[in-house]
């Protein structure tokens, strides 16, 4: 077959596969993000049918899509909103940091994958999935709890963590030494610094350069700044990501809202065939050996981070159920751990174990995930002291 013809087939059977794939999930109440990547195993080395035409596609459309998972997550937020979250939740994150990234370091350094493995291994069970705890709360109506708000600060730590992270992930990754290891540090927290202090004070200035009341305009003037943006920091290696990230927060108003609107399709189908190129590459009968270790560190994430929403509950005043919630809408893992794990992939640094390792876990914490949060009140029952009642007289 013609190779243009045969891309053109595999990527229109994958696209009509993952909207399936998406309805599926949406009956059954789950994340797709699972889904996706069972869809990758599926059609990818060592999977039932190998796709051979839509490889190099599959690998810049899932580039564009993590761009586009972290734009638009810093659509979401406002520099003001990020200061006010940092001073918040910045106890609750510190412990969230220490309590979730030492699991995942601790077994990279005991399968014998070094400090590179550690660091990769210690960020994908570091970080929740945004995008699945915000559907979670949203789903079960839980948008007005006194515990949402501690719970989103604590998620907006963790995103401005990975803003330094990242970079540190890239330098290290790509072999860079020490000196070079610590300019691409100081140039990460430069740019971000800068860029927190002109959305702060110009944001509007940004947001007027892309807006236009033309849809087709105002789509091409974010998505090609965004691209530029990225390309840029990566050039800087910054980390496309956090470049993308910084974009997100430096659009306020109305124009983050209306951007968030007409790039939310394309950040859909762009981060879904991210899942899949990262299924693809991931050899299925890499992850037996390994569904073990994924399934002991996903019930020791799972009581980390319960700790870490009960305990930032707990510190703003919130009750025993509501502790427990927080705890349980942080559990899941999804975008952002593949977004490490696929730059670990990429570099070739790393061994092929761990890529398994982290679909497999990940796999495991998008489906525990939803769960516990929608389960976590009656299991947490026999932990939550009811109120003594006076005896009648």
């Amino acid at each position: 077959m013609d190779p243009l013809a045969q891309t053109l087939v595999e990527l229109g059977a994958v696209v009509f596969c993952l909207g399936l794939l998406a309805r599926l999930a949406g009956r059954i109440g789950m994340s797709p993000i699972p889904f996706y990547l069972l869809g990758g195993l599926a059609f990818g080395a060592g999977g039932i049918i190998k796709l051979e035409g839509m490889h190099e596609f599959a690998h810049l459309s899932g580039e564009i899509g993590v761009i586009l998972l972290l734009l638009m997550l810093g659509l979401e937020y406002t520099a003001a909103e990020l200061f006010t979250g940092l001073r918040r939740s910045w106890q609750a994150g510190i412990l969230d940091l220490v309590l979730n990234f030492l699991p995942g370091a601790g077994l990279a350094l005991l399968l014998g994958w070094g400090a590179v493995g550690a660091m990769v291994m210690g960020g994908v069970t570091y970080i929740s999935s945004s995008g699945i705890a915000a559907k979670v709360i949203t789903d079960l109506g839980r948008l007005g709890n006194r515990e949402t708000p501690v719970v989103l600060s604590i998620l907006v730590f963790e995103d401005l963590a990975m803003a330094v992270y990242l970079p540190i992930l890239t330098a290290t990754l790509a072999g860079v030494g020490f000196l070079g290891g610590l300019t691409t540090v100081g140039i990460a927290l430069a740019v971000v610094t800068v860029v927190l202090k002109v959305a702060l004070r110009h944001g509007h200035h940004v947001s007027k350069a892309v807006h236009s009341e033309n849809s087709e305009v105002f789509l091409l003037n974010v998505l090609g700044a965004a691209l530029l943006v990225a390309g840029a920091a990566s050039a800087m290696q910054v980390s496309a990501a956090v470049g993308a990230f910084m974009l997100g927060i430096a659009i306020s108003g109305s124009t983050a809202h209306n951007a968030t609107r007409i790039l939310e399709p394309l950040r859909d189908l762009f981060a879904a065939i991210f899942f899949v190129a990262f299924g693809l590459n991931t050899d299925p009968a890499s992850i037996p050996p390994v569904l073990g270790w994924a399934l002991v560190l996903a019930l020791a994430t799972a009581g980390t981070k319960m700790v870490t929403g009960i305990w930032a509950a707990k510190q703003a005043g919130i009750a025993r159920p509501g502790r427990f919630r927080a705890g349980a809408a942080l559990v899941a893992r999804g975008e952002f751990s593949i977004v490490i794990a696929g730059l670990a992939v990429a570099s070739g640094a790393i061994p092929h174990d761990l890529a398994a390792l982290a679909t497999a876990y990940v796999l495991l914490m998008a489906v525990m995930g939803p769960l516990a949060a929608r389960y976590v009140e009656p299991l947490a029952r026999p932990f939550i002291r009811r109120p003594a009642v006076a005896p009648q007289l």
